[in-house]
């Protein structure tokens, strides 16, 4: 457990190096738990997530980094590889395919890909996978950019 806490105190310094870096993540520690986390994700630009900033939760494992963080999605998003329940999100890295180099910066910066990529192939939202799979990306996109609006986007007035 000791290894993990200096691991993720290594990741606390970088990430307030990176705030100006990478303006996309905003990743912030539970004050009280080491292994809490949030991070703020913008949206892609030229996806229907662009305009959105989604609220991200791990749950990091005491066996970190030899282990991968647990990410859900807090925001509600409409996409083939994330739970629309329960904020699950379907990434290889998360599962089978971690490896100690990964970051929670990182990890961050793969879900934002998975964003402008979805594989619709390995759907945990079936009605967002079976629409790409059918081909109707136009009925995908809308659906995406509605719940964005509902769920990412700050209210006006």
């Amino acid at each position: 457990m000791q290894a993990s806490r200096a691991r993720l105190f290594k990741e606390y310094k970088e990430v307030q190096r990176e705030k100006v870096v990478d303006p996309d993540i905003q990743l912030v520690c539970d004050d009280s738990n080491i292994f809490k986390w949030t991070a703020l994700i913008k949206g892609p630009s030229e996806t229907p997530y662009e305009g959105g900033v989604f609220q991200l939760a791990f749950s990091v494992p005491e066996q970190y980094p030899l282990q991968p963080p647990q990410v859900r999605f807090l925001t509600k998003i409409f996409h083939p590889n994330v739970h629309f329940k329960t904020g699950e999100i379907c990434l290889d890295i998360l599962k089978n395919a971690w490896s100690p180099a990964w970051t929670l910066q990182s990890v961050c910066r793969a879900i934002i890909a998975l964003m402008a990529h979805p594989e619709p192939d390995s759907p945990l939202n079936c009605d967002s996978g079976n629409l790409l799979r059918s081909g109707d990306i136009r009925g995908f996109q809308s659906m995406a950019r509605m719940y964005t609006r509902l769920a990412a986007m700050p209210k006006k007035g």
